[in-house]
């Protein structure tokens, strides 16, 4: 197997180093400082044999490697188009959560990847760590007597400006959903504007029949992450290390309950890897949970994206669990262009009468003639919108290949969901 890259970061970093350790050659880079992964410190790729530099454009050809690493940093409309066609290509791409804090844009590459066939990996590792599937286990037995009270997680970060914080939460929201299960309202504390408001913010996230969860942002010179859970017949603690190159750097995970205390290592970089490797074989997740597909990271930048929003209005947002494919983005429009079409009819009404009245004042013939005409205009209008709805039936899909079963698109904490 032969890796690409397309631009570096701590996260693909992660994974350039794993494959470096396990012998597999990262082949091409594009965007890329040559000869070393710059991490917080610099980390060498497969010294003597430095990746052959492309541009963007080569990392089409499936000849240059198997599997492109994409990086979030440096994120610019141009990388933006180079991914787009990468998809449309039907390349294989291991990418950074999250790419991009834009929903549509994240929807834009599914519905071209359920076309083209590419194969989306994001880099959420962390739900593959023994202690994930541990700690759900534990909230569902006591879920059936509301035994679990709240769950927060504390994020620590050196830096916590707009772009950072969101891009913690984008990925924490991975885990929520897995531990939890979907969020149908998202709520957020903290100051009113400015980078205060990053610094300290607070994000509340609420589901039926399930224990509400708190997220929160916190300044600390040792960053990572802190899951509590807080049950009637005692607390969970996990200590969750932060991302880097050597796992042996980052330290191990640690689990500490009424039990005592457990330390589990965990190399994100290899989980990754093995999973680049499943799915280049076209072999099926048999993990539990399995490995984040490209609708699990969709489902983080849509949360992510929601923050903002409850900031400014100042108010809970209702999530809704919607599938987005052609023929639901389709029905939406048709939708909205439903209700635009309702205004116009009632203000041709409005506008016909007026004209109308003033025409048979003034003796002007045409005037009411035109004015007469509205019922003519209306009803072409909507006989128009209702043949726009046989457009779907009218128009046979084309065929789409098997696209990897997409996880965790229901409640249900952690369990498939529908393709």
């Amino acid at each position: 197997m032969n890796l690409g890259l397309l631009g570096i970061d701590p996260s693909t970093a992660t994974v350039a180093a794993a494959a470096h350790r396990a012998g597999v050659r990262i082949a091409v880079a594009s965007e890329t400082p040559a000869g070393q992964i710059p991490d917080r410190s610099p980390v060498p790729v497969l010294p003597g044999d430095p990746p052959r530099r492309v541009r963007w454009e080569d990392l089409l050809d499936p000849a240059t490697c198997d599997a492109v690493l994409v990086a979030a940093s440096g994120w610019t409309d141009d990388r933006a188009e180079a991914v787009r066609k990468l998809v449309q290509a039907g390349r294989t791409l291991v990418v950074s959560q999250p790419l991009g804090l834009s929903m549509l844009y994240a929807y834009e590459l599914d519905m071209i990847r359920q076309d083209s066939g590419a194969v989306l990996v994001p880099i959420l590792p962390d739900r593959l760590h023994p202690f994930v599937p541990r700690l759900r286990d534990w909230i569902e037995l006591r879920l059936p007597s509301s035994g679990v009270e709240t769950i927060s997680f504390e994020h620590r970060l050196v830096e916590r400006t707009k772009e950072d914080v969101l891009g913690a939460f984008c990925r924490d929201a991975d885990l929520i959903r897995v531990l939890v299960g979907a969020p149908t309202r998202l709520s957020t504390l903290g100051a009113a504007e400015g980078d205060v408001a990053w610094a300290t913010l607070a994000v509340g996230l609420t589901s039926p029949a399930r224990p509400p969860v708190r997220w929160q942002v916190v300044r600390s010179d040792t960053p990572g992450l802190t899951i509590t859970v807080v049950a009637t017949d005692g607390t969970i603690r996990v200590e969750v290390p932060a991302e880097a190159a050597d796992p042996a750097a980052a330290g191990a995970w640690r689990w500490t309950g009424p039990e005592g205390t457990e330390t589990a290592p965990f190399d994100r970089g290899a989980a990754i890897l093995a999973v680049i490797e499943t799915r280049l074989a076209g072999r099926t997740d048999a993990g539990d949970p399995p490995a984040a597909t490209w609708d699990d990271a969709a489902r983080g930048v849509e949360l992510a994206e929601t923050v903002p929003r409850s900031m400014a209005k100042g108010r809970a947002i209702d999530l809704h669990q919607e599938e987005f494919t052609e023929i639901g983005t389709f029905k939406g429009t048709m939708a909205s262009l439903g209700c635009g079409i309702v205004l116009l009819a009632l203000a041709v009404i409005v506008g016909a009468t007026l004209l109308g009245g003033i025409a048979k004042q003034i003796g002007w013939e045409f005037g009411e003639r035109l004015a007469g005409l509205w019922p003519v205009i209306v009803l072409m209008t909507m006989g128009l919108f209702l043949l726009l709805q046989l457009l779907p039936a009218l128009v046979a899909p084309s065929p789409r290949p098997p696209s990897p079963p997409q996880t965790n698109a229901g409640n249900k904490p952690g369990k498939p969901g529908k393709s």
